[in-house]
């Protein structure tokens, strides 16, 4: 029994020392392994260096304490790592390896004199956790160039090369200075990544964001401080910017998704100068790039050395066109800014939206103070709104010491297709009284060159009427405090049959009257629609005047006429009627000498002005070939021989 008893014991011993000697030998080949990654920074004529690597067998966990590392390359790049725990740590192949969960601890990244403007940032995560995670065994070296894009891009492959079921990190610190651009520190707190893998992230949260930031300005500074809470991003997908950053696929038209949303809960940022600021919300989605266009290097490029060196023109509308181009190969399906407000010392302005969605750029729920009063809008909508568009035709007015032509002026309507502003109340000048915009909306399209030939105008508005304006004082003499606008006015160019059509243009002067006209121009050149005074006037005098209809609905403008004449010559309302009805039929007799269809006019206007409340229809029906020319000088020198080129036609009914 003795033997067996001291049998086990040197089988235990010698059991014991195998295993610590194999325990010894792994541990060996772990930092044999270590060292070798190291040394493959060095060899490229970094800086690398770490300190104690441990590895216990049993639960596979692999430490390595105290890393720095310094790319030859970049010389203004330091990442120090305090220390890297690595659990259940195992070699998938000979390139990769995984591990259930890799902690690291005291991670800092210093950027020094980064880019042109020689941006100094850094990165401090004290506590960073990676779960299930997959990854090459060695990194790859850093390109050779000192190019902040092509370090961009070298970053962005390594992660595509990275797959983790969650990383989390308590807390992330980001310090910049950009020298007289200012500087600044930006605190995240409770970031958590879900499902990482081939450059992309299924959801990614970031429970808060502080930030300070130092701007500097003429006169006093500025400090500028806030938070935003909960950022939220969805269905990011790397390999679309990784595309944009790399000189190869400056080919590819492709659009490449790279966030599916982003979200964010309240934004409130406070400045030393006396102004608040707080958003409620932003969401935004659908955000994809087009390689062959968005193309960040070629900005970077742009950008010069000394900042304080103001551009030249033509340097600044480089840069605009760029950022132009820059923007078109950016696409945004649908952005949404919840409720603002900004506190300042005049006041606090709100805005309860701002939208864009489907190339429609709105502003909603406007609440802002002036020095007249309060001011309130609805709405105001820019439609068919494209950025890049905008800024180049911003770039082509940007001529040094010449003024923008007409056409160039006109190459807005190029870049716009319309405009709406709703239900505004603004305080009119200095007065109680206020000006209330149910609808004011203009479309238009059918460009020829930067002309539209097509258009429509809608107005509904309430205005005081301006006891100032000598136009207006027989409407306030006559007690007319407000005027109710409904305007109407609707034209279109047709090329294939060459006319041209207003119909209807309406305006409706609410207790006054409501007038209405339709008609139509035939043979209209193309060659007309151009900002050259000279060649429009020479194609004008192929144009042909079509058919004239014109009604006028009393709703008050009689009344108001006569009680005026009344005034002026003080006899009685009846007697001023009845004078103005015969020197309408005195005026006519001139006319129906020479043109008898007048009479029919000339009756219905007087039986018109005779009874109150009627509506009055004029029709002019050409009775040949009338050119618009021709037709414009004879009214301005003979108004009756002008009329005896119309059939005439007239009537009045209540």
């Amino acid at each position: 029994m003795k033997r067996i008893l001291i049998g086990l014991v040197a089988v235990i011993v010698l059991a014991a020392g195998g295993w610590f000697g194999f325990n010894l030998y792994v541990q060996h080949r772990a930092t044999a392994e270590v060292e070798a990654a190291f040394e493959q920074l060095r060899a490229g004529g970094g800086k690398a260096s770490h300190g104690k690597v441990a590895f216990d067998l049993t639960s596979r966990t692999l430490t390595v304490e105290d890393i720095a590392v310094e790319p030859a390359e970049q010389p203004q790049a330091h990442v120090k790592i305090a220390a890297i725990k690595g659990v259940g740590v195992r070699q998938v192949d000979e390139r990769r390896f995984a591990a259930d969960s890799i902690d690291i601890s005291g991670f800092e990244i210093a950027l020094d004199e980064v880019g042109p403007g020689k941006l100094k940032v850094s990165y401090k995560v004290p506590q960073l956790t990676m779960r299930d995670y997959a990854g090459p065994l060695r990194a790859p070296n850093p390109p050779a160039s000192g190019s902040l894009i092509d370090m961009y891009r070298f970053v962005l492959e390594q992660y595509a090369s990275v797959t983790a079921s969650s990383v989390t990190a308590p807390t992330l610190a980001v310090t910049f200075d950009a020298g007289k651009g200012g500087s600044g520190e930006i605190a995240y707190s409770g970031l958590a990544i879900q499902k990482l893998g081939q450059g992309k992230v299924d959801a990614m949260k970031v429970d808060r964001a502080n930030f300070t930031m130092n701007l500097p300005q003429p006169g006093k500074a500025d400090k500028l401080t806030g938070e935003i809470s909960d950022i939220i991003i969805n269905d990011f997908d790397s390999t679309g910017i990784t595309a944009a950053l790399d000189p190869q696929k400056a080919n590819d038209d492709s659009y490449h998704r790279v966030y599916g949303q982003i979200s964010s809960g309240s934004y409130v940022a406070t400045s030393t100068l006396g102004m608040r600021m707080q958003v409620d919300g932003i969401a935004v989605t659908d955000i994809a790039v087009q390689p062959s266009k968005f193309r960040p290097a070629e900005i970077l490029a742009l950008l010069p050395a000394d900042r304080s060196a103001l551009p030249t023109p033509a340097q600044s509308r480089e840069m605009m066109e760029k950022v132009a181009g820059f923007y078109e190969g950016l696409r945004v399906g649908k952005i949404e800014i919840g409720t603002m407000s900004m506190t300042t010392p005049q006041g606090t302005p709100r805005l309860r939206a701002i939208k864009y969605r489907e190339g429609e750029l709105a502003i909603e729920g406007l609440d802002a103070p002036t020095p007249q009063g309060q001011i309130k809008m609805e709405r105001f909508a820019l439609k068919s709104f494209n950025i890049a568009n905008l800024m180049h035709w911003a770039a082509s007015l940007t001529n040094p010491g010449q003024a923008p032509s007409p056409d160039q002026m006109l190459g807005l309507f190029r870049v716009l297709a319309g405009a709406e502003i709703k239900g505004v109340v603004s305080p009119y000048k200095n007065t109680r009284q206020l000006v209330t915009i149910d609808t004011i909306s203009l479309d238009w399209g059918q460009l020829v060159g930067s002309i539209p030939s097509k258009a429509n105008l809608v107005v509904k508005m309430v205005s005081p009427t301006d006891p100032t304006s000598p136009a207006q004082r027989p409407l306030i003499m006559a007690g007319v405090d407000k005027l109710a606008i409904d305007l109407d006015l609707g034209a279109a160019w047709t090329e294939s049959s060459g006319t041209f059509a207003l119909a209807p243009a309406t305006i409706d002067l609410g207790n006054l009257a409501k007038a209405q006209a339709r008609f139509a121009l035939a043979n209209v050149p193309r060659g007309v629609f151009t900002v050259d005074p000279v060649q429009a006037m020479g194609q004008a005098g192929q144009i042909e005047t079509g058919a004239i209809e014109l009604s006028l609905r009393d709703s008050g403008v009689v009344d108001l006429v006569v009680a005026q004449f009344a005034r002026i010559q003080n006899v009685s309302r009846d007697a001023a009627r009845s004078a103005i009805v015969e020197m309408i039929r005195a005026q006519g007799e001139r006319i129906v000498s020479t043109n008898p269809d007048a009479k029919t006019a000339v009756d219905a206007l007087a039986s018109f002005v005779a009874t109150s409340g009627q509506t009055l229809t004029i029709k002019l029906t050409p009775l040949g070939k009338v050119p618009v020319v021709q037709l414009m000088n004879a009214l301005n020198s003979e108004p009756i021989v002008a009329l005896a080129q119309f059939r005439i036609e007239a009537s009045t009914g209540l």
